[in-house]
């Protein structure tokens, strides 16, 4: 019995280590394409825009027909990058613990001057 209950103890905990493994290669993955995502729309709105500019006046460069394939992909690469990383990924969780202890910090300090 105790050998059987050793057994899948030690399958599960495979199972487990492989199913984590599947899971971080997955998410490498999905943070490996934001950047080629992110790489790919510097480098081609870049030469988007040299080539515009060689062909337009300069009066006529500054417009929003110019910079609108930037404009629009840009949402697009916005919400690729809201997928990937969440959508608390500025004021999540991990920001607020920070916070937390910042100030906690700053009225220990006060509390220590005084």
């Amino acid at each position: 019995m105790k050998q059987t209950q050793h057994i899948e103890s030690y399958n599960n905990n495979q199972f487990s280590k492989e199913e984590a493994y599947l899971k971080a290669k997955k998410r490498v993955g999905q943070i490996k394409g934001f950047y080629w995502h992110l790489l790919s729309y510097i480098v081609i709105n870049i030469v988007i825009l040299y080539m515009i500019s060689l062909n337009v006046e300069r009066e006529n460069f500054w417009t929003f027909n110019v910079f609108s394939t930037v404009f629009y992909w840009g949402i697009g690469l916005f919400f690729h990058f809201l997928g990937v990383f969440g959508r608390n990924v500025f004021l999540g969780k991990a920001w607020e613990e920070r916070k937390i202890k910042k100030i906690l910090e700053k009225e220990e300090q006060q509390q220590n001057w005084q």
